[in-house]
């Protein structure tokens, strides 16, 4: 995911990309059992961090128009993906959930830049903050993606969609996406501090109270803190 937008920007024979998911949910969630809260663990912290700036980065910079056909429940990375592109389109009866802090980890990855710009600072706030998930339709409803359709037909639009635009001028649409995403590289100090206090945050009883609860099948009970 970090690298393939460079393979789409540098493809003559591509106009417009059309990304959709491809089984029980839009990406393949992160195993529950991944412990990362080891000071051994570092140099994979690192790693991930540096593989969600490709992502974010990569899908910004990419001069190309790119689909999100968003037809099966998305979180994680998965949702990153979703809403970071051009045009995104998500069946109304699929839920979408900013789920970091289900994780005891800072929201990092593409909400803290993204959902303020997209749906509002208190709309983006709330759902960020208590993880509570957001249908397709509610998610069109408050600006958060393009388009919301029957679930059935969210990849037949998101072509239909792509046809258009690759019929479109091209450098004309290339050039517009760049300036629209100056508005998204504006937040790029804010993206990085969030990707800065995630990877503290693996680091800490939090985010392995929170690990140990879903194992469990448990409300965590995180501890209190002091200051």
């Amino acid at each position: 995911m970090g690298s393939i937008w460079q393979d789409v920007a540098k493809d003559p024979d591509v106009r417009v990309a059309v990304l959709t998911g491809d089984g029980p949910s839009f990406m393949p969630p992160v195993e529950v059992d991944t412990q990362l809260a080891d000071a051994g663990k570092f140099p994979e912290v690192a790693g991930l961090m540096k593989e969600i700036m490709r992502i974010v980065y990569g899908v910004i910079n990419c001069d190309k128009p790119i689909i999100s056909a968003i037809n099966e429940d998305a979180g994680g990375a998965g949702l990153a993906a979703a809403l970071l592109f051009d045009i995104s389109i998500a069946g109304k009866d699929v839920n979408l959930i900013e789920g970091h802090l289900r994780f005891g980890v800072t929201a990092g990855d593409h909400s803290a830049i993204l959902w303020p710009l997209l749906c509002g600072l208190a709309k983006a706030k709330y759902h960020i903050l208590t993880s509570v998930s957001i249908t397709g339709a509610q998610a069109e409803r408050i600006g958060l993606v393009s388009l919301a359709v029957d679930d059935a037909k969210v990849l037949e639009l998101a072509l239909e969609i792509a046809g258009q635009i690759a019929r479109g001028p091209q450098h004309a649409l290339r050039w517009t996406k760049r300036i629209l995403n100056h508005w998204v590289r504006q937040a790029a100090p804010i993206f990085e501090a969030s990707l800065a206090f995630e990877a503290v945050s693996f680091f800490g009883d939090e985010h392995i109270e929170a690990l140990e609860a879903i194992r469990d099948q448990r409300t965590p009970a995180f501890p209190w803190v002091a200051w």
